[in-house]
């Protein structure tokens, strides 16, 4: 399992590492997933590529990040945080930086995310907005956690 380590944290995507209750509890507060039940972070994670922050003596996880792929020609890169308490520091541009590099989602054709507030983070890595937006097409169901 690739593994990095910089200034006392760790990136790591061993699944048996993540605190997912953190996971949830931070995903159920945000914008994009808020209330997401603990069965489907726990789903979304059997189901993707996961990238834990820790913070080293203790190991405490302090951030996340998911990628959603076919490890072959596409990957979504989803759910990144950095919780607050930890910010300011270049973690989450590291952690994205560990994504990028991970040796099984190179040579894909496709990279997509999206985001309300973090495009100075993302387009220093190369994400740009969609070309053709046109194109793309959605099934959007905001509050959809909220409601069940």
């Amino acid at each position: 399992m690739p593994c990095w380590n910089r200034d006392g944290h760790i990136v790591d995507t061993a699944p048996e590492r993540l605190d997912r209750a953190l996971v949830r509890d931070f995903l159920a507060t945000s914008y994009w997933a808020e209330g997401i039940p603990q069965e489907v972070v726990d789903a979304a994670c059997d189901g993707s590529v996961c990238f834990g922050l820790y913070e080293e003596p203790r190991g405490d996880q302090i951030g996340f990040a998911r990628v959603v792929t076919d490890s072959a020609s596409f990957a979504y890169l989803c759910d990144v945080f950095v919780l607050p308490t930890h910010r300011g520091r270049g973690l989450s541009k590291w952690l994205v930086a560990c994504v990028l590099e991970h040796p099984d989602l190179q040579g894909l054709r496709r990279w997509m995310l999206a985001t309300r507030d973090a495009h100075g983070l993302y387009t220093r890595f190369g994400f740009a907005p969609l070309d053709d937006p046109q194109k793309f097409m959605q099934i959007a169901r905001p509050g959809l956690y909220r409601a069940g």
